[in-house]
Order: C-alpha cells, then structure tokens, then sequence
C-alpha cells in the first residue's frame, strides 16, 4: 500500500549542478527521520498561500532517510529561484511522498520507459529500483534531451545496459542545424514492433506524451497501459 503524504521537515546536506540549467539537491530527513515512498513519486513545497511546486525524487526507495531531488531551473520562476538559492544547512519544509507514477508491484508486462529531458527524474528512481532486482521485468528506457548535455543521467544507464542483459537503453538527441529532428515518438515507433504483454511509462511534455501514447496506440496498445507524468 503507498505510503499516506505528510508535512515533512528536511535539512539539505549537498547541493550539485549537473549542467547549469539542472541542479540536485540531497535532503536529510529530520521529521519524520524516514520517509517511505515508491520509486516515481514525488514532493511538494509550499510558497504561499495556493502556491506549490512539485519536485520529483531521484533517489532510491531504499534510502529512506536521505532524498535526492532534481530540477530544471531554466524556467526563473518562483520554484526554480528557490531551487537555486538551496544551501547546506538549510531547512526544508514539504508535503510528500505523492504521485501514481510508480509501478504496479503485481504486474509482469515488459516495460516501456520514455523520458524527456527533466522527465527522466522519476525514470531514474524507477529504474534504480529495477536494478536491484536484476531487472526480473526486462525494460527499454529512451531517453530524449535536445542535445547530449541535457541527457544529465546518461553515464548511470550506459553502465547499467552494460551490466544487465534486461535492461535496453536508448539516448535520443535533436539533430542540430538543417539535419533531422529525432524525436521520441519516432523513436518508439521504429523500437516497438509488438506491444502484446507490454506498459508503457511516459513522462516529459504534453506533446510527447500524446505523440508516444499515439504510437503505442496506433500499434494497437491499449490506452490504459500508457502511464504518464507531465512536467509542462
């Protein structure tokens, strides 16, 4: 059973950036001193009344006193002012964990994970916690950035592919200049010639997630077994 949402108190204990535009933050839990939550959930920090900002966790389930969360803080907005200004010592107030984007333990279908740039964030966790496992569940992770700087994690799942024959791992990068634009639906349609025993996990923009729950569909998928999560 997923672990009910509380009002959470952090101390932040290191702060990373792994390009300019994405930043990690490593939060010590203080109260409670652990946190239970599934691979793909996330937080949400309170800036006012009817203000919140959702940040999702990276780290594994398995470390339940120390979360990593990652963001994108190209956008300048509120969230991402805060994000930036995070330092050691520091302490952090949120609501968590929160969010369905996390696998069914009683399901066996073949998994299907697509990511987006910054939507990698709960991919990572979900694909942290497949590794632990082996990989029992064989997975294909395509992961999209516009270009080979913003695949922030690539290295991690490069050596996890190397290491575990259930695990395909796909980075995907826009063409720059007049040549191609390789998307990630594209991709998925070229990858996914049969979707029988398969789910699918989606999580980035709304345009990407329709346009890889339309391939998967139109590949006869049914639409429930597309999951998703939207950033923008």
């Amino acid at each position: 059973m997923p672990a009910k949402p509380r009002e959470c108190v952090a101390r932040v204990t290191a702060t990373r950036a792994l390009i300019p535009e994405v930043l990690e933050a490593d939060l010590a839990m203080v109260e409670p001193p652990t946190l239970a939550f599934d691979a793909g959930q996330w937080v949400s920090v309170p800036f006012g009344p009817k203000i919140v900002r959702a940040y999702s966790i990276a780290s594994s389930p398995r470390a339940q006193s120390l979360l990593t969360l990652c963001a994108d803080v190209a956008p300048g907005r509120i969230g991402s002012t805060w994000f930036r200004g995070l330092r050691a010592g520091q302490e952090v107030r949120f609501k968590g964990p929160l969010g369905g984007f996390v696998l069914d333990p009683g399901d066996a279908r073949r998994l299907l994970l697509v990511a987006e740039e910054i939507g990698i964030v709960p991919i990572r966790s979900i694909v942290g916690e497949l590794a632990a496992g082996g990989f029992a569940r064989p997975a294909t992770l395509v992961y999209w950035a516009r270009d080979p700087g913003w695949l922030v994690y690539d290295a991690g799942f490069l050596a996890l592919a190397r290491r575990h024959a259930g695990f395909a791992y796909h980075p995907v990068v826009r063409a720059g200049g007049d040549g191609p634009r390789r998307e990630a639906a594209a991709v998925v349609d070229g990858l996914v010639s049969d979707v029988a025993g398969l789910v699918a996990y989606v999580a980035g923009g709304e345009a990407t997630i329709n346009a890889v729950r339309a391939a998967l569909i139109a590949k006869g998928l049914e639409r429930k077994a597309v999951k998703w999560e939207k950033f923008w």
